[in-house]
């Protein structure tokens, strides 16, 4: 196979290999590794340095060592489970090498008798003597043995020198792949190649250099990667053209005038975003991103107003019932003259048959419910607009299905209340056009927040009487389920029983084994203030509004990270009361506690918040589900390399100004971004 100016080596199966065959293959492929180029991105954690001889009487027990030895003589034991063993010497001393597992005809094929060999291992001492256990070096050519190794986290089953033999043998087959970078970005890396790069990132002494050319730019290449993958979506997706909604203005105005409800500045910039994309002649393909509490769902179901005023349906998905209906009653709340209706699951089959008629029908302007509106028998007549509510998971490819499942002429609006830090909303949301709501409305009351030792909960006792006598709620926080013996956790069972002692038949319990059925009983119950205390883990995170809630107390927060902190906080403080937030420690906070917890008082801008904890934890574990539509980098990461990040999005931005031809860009999509996407686009 050539592969002097070709990327189909790199993306060749790996059993082109020498040396790997279908065994090594299956066991790295569990791993996630399926091709040749995927091999690359294992990368050594450490190295041993074997370049230095040494004699035996210099050794030194414990250490990784190479020598020359000449073995002199066998032993074979015929007992079973015996080692074998070869003797061996230098002119300094003696050294025993001990082998398990291994044939005899093998031992003697590697260390003949009376033959000076280089090998390397760990030294240990038993019986008055050096050994050395499995050997992990063993060669005539002591300039294979005397360099320095690499050491990987291993896959079981392959061994570190098995490993090294097949990087080493794919670097020695690396293309050389023509440039895809002009010189302006060249310079930031010192000109170095995609291939020097590769090869310098496995110099065992290059481990950890983060900010070395070779690594910027391989780190650049895939933050670049990923940005052209979403801007040729995006492209794809404005080249569709659609019928141009018309509607009338007079019609928001009134709705907002009935409700008495002012807009925010943030409000208002993002409901003309969105009618601007619906009154154009391009497909609408667009998140609008909020903080808890900013508003998202007025400027949604506007949007949904609009639309039907125009002549077309809409159909609204939250991820629970519960959500979804209380997006319905506020419809029905605001809406006149328009024919509101709700789908789900538990919907009575006399329901759903009616309602599947009447949207066929186009006698239902806007349809309520959960994934329920999305089976193939809901047909809509003439469908202008899909609303996604707390979809955050949606990755790429689901979205792209989503945009072509609405038609031609219907529009997409997806929601998040997770608020995303600048450099990573580009590579999770660059397919689509961005509307953020920052600003929280005026009535909005602040959440004030406070720490205090679990040894003082009878304080927090008295404070929670105190609210409850005001026929106030509170959400009480636990992070476990059950008590573990392992981690020192509060158990939010043993929390619940705890509270229903001091306040008998006025507390509930709500966690992740909860079944969905309960689970939507229980929040229908609290919300209509059935109970006076929540206790939960962090199932209630996201979704519906409690307003008579205005009190969260979380147990060890300092196990929680600052975002989910936030999203937590954003619980209460929905209704016109002054509302709490109370973190629980079991002692004395750390300066980093102390840190993290300055940063929640100061603020509650999640957008900031969000920021400092991607500094705190890493980009991986901030938003809590990076293993959907988030992007695994390899070597980038948004915190070390801010600046690769501003770099790639202002080059993107440049390419679609200027409409740069990207073909040279496509070796790089196909390295760097297997998505199945890219059949559609490259």
């Amino acid at each position: 196979m050539t592969n002097n100016n070709t990327y189909n080596f790199l993306l060749s199966d790996l059993k082109n290999l020498k040396g790997v065959g279908t065994k090594t293959s299956n066991l790295l492929k569990r791993k996630k590794i399926n091709s040749i180029f995927d091999l690359l991105w294992k990368l050594p954690r450490s190295y041993t340095d074997r370049s230095i001889s040494s004699k035996i009487k210099d050794l030194k027990i414990g250490n990784t060592q190479t020598l020359n030895i000449i073995p002199f003589k066998y032993n074979f034991p015929r007992v079973r489970n015996l080692p074998n063993r070869v003797f061996c010497k230098d002119e300094t001393g003696h050294i025993d090498c001990i082998f398990f597992n291994s044939y005899e005809g093998y031992i003697r094929k590697i260390l003949p008798l009376n033959k000076e060999i280089t090998i390397s291992g760990k030294i240990s001492f038993y019986k008055n003597k050096y050994q050395i256990t499995n050997p992990q070096y063993i060669s005539e050519d002591a300039s294979f043995v005397k360099n320095k190794h690499n050491k990987y986290s291993l896959t079981e089953g392959i061994s570190e020198n098995v490993y090294n033999r097949i990087i080493s043998q794919i670097l020695s087959k690396l293309p050389k792949l023509y440039e895809w970078h002009n010189q302006v970005v060249l310079e930031k890396f010192n000109h170095i190649s995609w291939n020097k790069a590769i090869l310098e990132l496995h110099k065992p002494e290059n481990i950890g250099k983060y900010q070395a050319d070779f690594y910027k730019r391989l780190a650049y290449d895939e933050i670049l990667s990923s940005y052209l993958v979403h801007s040729d979506i995006r492209k794809k997706i404005k080249k569709i053209k659609k019928e141009k909604k018309k509607f009338n203005f007079d019609h928001q105005k009134k709705i907002l005038s009935k409700i008495g409800f002012k807009l925010t500045n943030d409000q208002k910039k993002t409901l003309g975003e969105i009618n601007n994309d619906l009154i154009s002649n391009q497909k609408m393909f667009r998140l609008l991103q909020g903080d808890v509490g900013s508003g998202k769902t007025i400027v949604a179901l506007l949007s949904a107003y609009n639309v039907v005023k125009s002549g077309f349906q809409v159909v609204f998905m939250a991820p629970t019932e519960i959500l979804a209906q209380q997006h319905y009653k506020l419809a029905h709340k605001i809406f006149d003259n328009i024919k509101i209706d709700i789908l789900s699951s538990k919907s009575e089959y006399k329901n759903k048959k009616r309602i599947t008629k009447e949207i066929l029908e186009n006698k239902i302007d806007i349809l309520f419910g959960t994934h329920s509106v999305f089976q193939n028998k809901i047909i809509f007549k003439n469908l202008g607009l899909i609303i996604i509510d707390e979809q955050h998971k949606f990755g790429v490819n689901q979205r792209k299905k989503l945009s072509d499942k609405g038609g031609r002429n219907c529009d997409v609006l997806l929601m998040s209340a997770t608020p995303i830090p600048r450099t990573l909303t580009m590579t999770i949301y660059g397919d689509m056009d961005l509307s953020i709501i920052k600003e929280k409305p005026k009535y909005r009351k602040e959440v004030k927040t406070y720490s205090k030792l679990e040894s003082k909960i009878e304080d927090v006792i008295k404070f929670v009487k105190k609210e409850i006598n005001k026929e106030n709620q509170i959400f009480w926080v636990c992070p476990l389920i059950e008590e573990s013996k392992k981690i020192d956790h509060s158990s939010a069972i043993k929390k619940f029983e705890y509270l229903n002692k001091i306040f008998p038949n006025k507390v509930a319990l709500l966690h992740g084994k909860t079944d969905s059925e309960e689970k939507e009983s229980i929040l229908n119950k609290f919300l209509k203030n059935e109970f006076k205390i929540l206790v939960s883990t962090t199932v209630i995170e996201v979704g519906i509004d409690f307003p008579n809630a205005n009190v969260i107390v979380i147990e060890n927060a300092n196990k929680f990270g600052l975002s989910q902190l936030h999203q937590l906080r954003g619980r209460v403080g929905r209704g016109l009361k002054e509302a709490s937030c109370i973190l629980m420690f079991k002692s004395s906070l750390t300066e980093n506690a102390k840190k993290r917890l300055k940063i929640l008082k100061d603020t509650t801008d999640g957008f900031k918040v969000s920021e400092e904890d991607m500094k705190i934890r890493g980009y991986g574990d901030i938003l809590g589900f990076k293993q959907s539509g988030i992007k695994i980098f390899r070597l980038a990461d948004p915190v070390l390399n801010s600046d690769l990040f501003e770099l790639a999005e202002k080059e993107i931005r440049f390419m679609e100004k200027n409409k740069v031809d990207t073909t040279k860009y496509k070796i790089l999509m196909k390295l760097y971004d297997q998505a199945d996407i890219l059949n559609d686009i490259v």
